[in-house]
């Protein structure tokens, strides 16, 4: 599990972080994210990973915000990011505000009894967050694994590959390598999903 023991200075305030890197966990300071995606969580006694949130570009992240230990934030693509120092923290409250509303859409999702609504669900709120208009449908802009699903909504890679094929033999999506294509908007009515 990542160490976040000391706390590295920060010399300027923007940095650039890979993908799969994580980004320093600091007290006295936030990371507005500039560009790309990471992902917030944390793990149990035993090592089970539980995903916390999804963040992208204009979002704000930072073990300042979050009572949750152990904490990490990755890097799901390469991410450029701003480091925020407490004193400037005044005017970020609407953004605090708007990760909240998010956080506790997720919590909804990941508590439904159906795991097949639970991806159904996720896949949404993933496309409200970070898809973009294409010729299909809405792409989900995302490089997320089969496995970073899984964790997410609290199920198994093989369990959530095989959903994903059953919802494109059904239409609804179309998956090109990492892209996943929601269809028609019609779709993204829950009562379809069975």
């Amino acid at each position: 599990m990542p160490d976040s023991g000391s706390e590295p200075s920060l010399p300027s305030t923007k940095y650039t972080f890979r993908r799969r890197k994580q980004i320093p966990l600091q007290t006295e300071v936030l990371w507005k994210i500039e560009r790309g995606i990471v992902r917030t969580s944390t793990w149990t006694e035993d090592g089970t990973l539980i995903v916390l949130g999804y963040w992208g570009a204009g979002e704000v992240v930072g073990q300042a915000i979050s009572r949750i230990r152990p904490f990490q934030i990755e890097c799901l693509t390469d991410v450029e990011c701003s480091a925020l120092p407490s004193h400037t923290w005044g005017n970020i409250l609407e953004d605090i505000v708007q990760q909240m509303q998010q956080t506790e859409e997720l919590i909804r999702i990941i508590r439904r009894e159906s795991v097949a609504l639970r991806l159904w669900e996720f896949l949404i709120w993933l496309n409200k967050k970070f898809g973009c208009d294409v010729e299909q449908g809405r792409q989900i802009d995302l490089p997320i694994t089969h496995q970073d699903i899984a964790d997410t909504i609290g199920s198994t890679r093989v369990t959530v590959t095989r959903m994903l094929q059953q919802l494109a033999i059904e239409g609804k999506i179309l998956r090109q390598g990492w892209s996943i294509i929601l269809y028609d908007s019609d779709l993204f009515e829950i009562s379809r999903i069975k």
